[in-house]
């Protein structure tokens, strides 16, 4: 199914991915509508930051993916639905886990009922790397076993099987994409690599983190807006679900050393103990087999290994170092 001439809703549009993919998405000429998170300063989140012409291509719709009459309404006459919206942070997720139920579960039960009602002809909905947990065997196929390790990998696990559970039971049209983990200009400082880029880009040289021992695929925002495409336009991913990653294994420790060794700096780690994650809640690696994806959604990464990612490093770090983005950011506080 080509995208052309199709109503595209995005949700979680004004989040990080989300709002790289709305600008693809426009900048390929289509017709998007973004669902944003209602909020009385009429903010767009990350999409205020959008070109002119951009914003002013926007069909905008405000309001908050719990509320079912809402996500009907705002679904209403589109063809596609890319579900992006999701409470994402692990340690937001240990001490308020019932939001999560609320927003991942309860969120897409929305999504895909509202897809039924409306004959919505695709859903791809959002999942995560965290819903295997500690990988048990590399790379990771789709066929991996899934671990909930924490409130919010539990809550990712329950969404999906929702999502997956309306086309096995009405035939919706639903395909999961499962990104890695993805990085790139926008992303939360509650995430690990914005976390050293802020620390380091004003002017701290003893960096504070949590493990560096696991081990991480990242994968750059650009790559994983192209599998969203890629995943909405096959017709063979429908009831599939798809793994976004780079298929590079490489811990958070090396990341570091990438990230100081690209901004020219030498530093110290400190280990910021209430950065790190419950023992058994820890996820230690990391690594996916993106085969699935090629085959399927003819995606593959363009930031792939060593030299990919440090491609990627690079341009998140010249981002992150403009003045105007990095006053976005508070790095001198712990970002749950």
């Amino acid at each position: 199914m080509r995208l052309n001439n199709k109503k595209i809703l995005v949700t979680g549009a004004d989040g990080f991915i989300g709002s790289h993919l709305i600008e693809e998405l426009v900048r390929r000429g289509h017709d998007v509508r973004a669902f944003v998170l209602y909020n009385s300063f009429n903010s767009w989140g990350w999409l205020d930051q959008s070109e002119p012409d951009i914003k002013k291509s926007l069909d905008i719709f405000a309001g908050d993916i719990r509320d079912p009459h809402g996500v009907k309404t705002a679904m209403k006459g589109c063809d596609v639905v890319l579900h992006l919206a999701a409470l994402i942070a692990i340690p937001y997720s240990y001490h308020s886990p019932d939001t999560y139920i609320d927003t991942n579960v309860k969120g897409t039960l929305n999504i895909v009922q509202a897809a039924r009602e409306l004959e919505v002809s695709k859903v791809v909905h959002t999942s995560t790397s965290e819903v295997y947990g500690t990988a048990r065997f590399v790379p990771i196929t789709e066929e991996h076993p899934l671990q909930g390790q924490s409130p919010y990998s539990a809550s990712k696990i329950g969404a999906d099987q929702i999502a997956m559970s309306f086309y096995s039971s009405f035939g919706t049209s639903v395909s999961v994409i499962r990104p890695f983990n993805t990085y790139g200009p926008r992303q939360s400082a509650r995430a690990v690599i914005p976390t050293i880029i802020t620390q380091i880009a004003n002017g701290a040289r003893n960096i504070k983190l949590g493990s560096l021992h696991p081990t991480r695929d990242f994968n750059y925002v650009a790559d994983t807006v192209a599998g969203f495409i890629a995943v909405a336009e096959s017709d063979q991913s429908t009831g599939e679900v798809i793994n976004i990653g780079s298929n590079y294994e490489i811990s958070i420790g090396e990341t570091v050393a990438m990230i100081a060794d690209i901004m020219n700096v030498k530093i110290e780690i400190e280990t910021d103990d209430v950065r790190l994650r419950p023992d058994k809640s820890e996820v230690e690696r990391l690594w996916a087999d993106n085969q699935k994806a090629l085959g399927l959604a003819g995606w593959k990464p363009e930031y792939a290994g060593h030299d990919g990612l440090r491609r990627g490093l690079s341009e998140t770090i010249e981002w992150f170092a403009k003045p105007e983005n990095l006053a976005c950011y508070k790095a001198d506080r712990y970002n749950i």
